[in-house]
């Protein structure tokens, strides 16, 4: 099975960019986004073959996810199950006989981390819910996840330390998320490899220079460790700020 997994920083703009060229070149069975940015009513995608799985925000063109999938799912819920936590369109997770799918968009610590400590308690309860729903049956998980684990999934390491995404404290929820036996699939295929991102500033000609970092991760279960065949990142994909990423499974 092919998944694609991508923050396309606000939907109705990426269209204008070549999202739907993309998404009929991957021809992914499971194809994830993070910060569509919008209503309901607001986008129509004419994607035959796929059902359409969307969790809206409350505030208007902020944060929200969406799941278009080929494989028909058992169950669909929106959220984590606490109601602060569910305002803002953040997790969408489909049921399958194999697994559980978990798209996710983590919430930023924001300038002057204004919004760290939310985001502490954030990575407490949905590592939390993670494991819960290991427990039934493997997860997979994917999305923008908001933190560069090591100083090797960042251009600039030294300089960036403490600023938002790359806080002693967001690495550290991340460890504990690969503690508790999650595994991290590009850097199970790709250990050492430098300068592989997935989002880099529209500032700086961050992106021609590839002064970027890996936010955007594709997670398993160990269970699911013997099934994974290959992963990419889709560097030379435009349309947003962030590039696509890919997992195939064998399952």
């Amino acid at each position: 099975m092919k998944f694609i997994s991508w923050n396309v920083n606000g939907i109705r703009a990426c269209l204008k960019k070549g999202f739907e060229d993309f998404f009929h070149q991957a021809d992914a069975d499971i194809f994830c986004i993070q910060e569509s940015k919008c209503q309901e009513g607001q986008v129509k995608l004419e994607l035959p073959g796929y059902g359409q799985f969307w969790n809206y925000a409350v505030r208007k063109g902020y944060s929200g996810t969406a799941v278009f999938t080929r494989r028909e799912p058992m169950e669909v819920s929106y959220g984590i199950g606490i109601q602060e936590h569910d305002r803002e369109g953040r997790v969408i997770t489909l049921k399958f006989p194999e697994f559980y799918l978990v798209n996710v968009y983590t919430p930023n610590s924001q300038d002057k981390l204004a919004r760290l400590s939310y985001r502490m308690e954030w990575e407490r309860v949905f590592l939390e819910y993670l494991q819960r729903l290991n427990e039934d049956r493997p997860v997979i998980f994917c999305g923008d996840f908001n933190v560069a684990h090591q100083e090797i999934d960042l251009k600039n390491p030294k300089s960036n330390r403490q600023n938002p995404g790359f806080t002693d404290e967001e690495r550290a929820c991340f460890t504990r998320v690969l503690q508790s036996g999650f595994i991290d699939t590009f850097r199970y295929f790709y250990p050492n490899l430098e300068g592989a991102y997935s989002w880099w500033s529209y500032r700086f000609n961050a992106r021609a220079k590839n002064a970027g970092w890996r936010i955007d991760y594709f997670c398993v279960s160990p269970e699911l460790e013997n099934s994974l065949q290959d992963v990419k990142i889709h560097s030379q994909v435009l349309g947003s700020d962030h590039c696509p990423i890919e997992l195939t499974l064998n399952l």
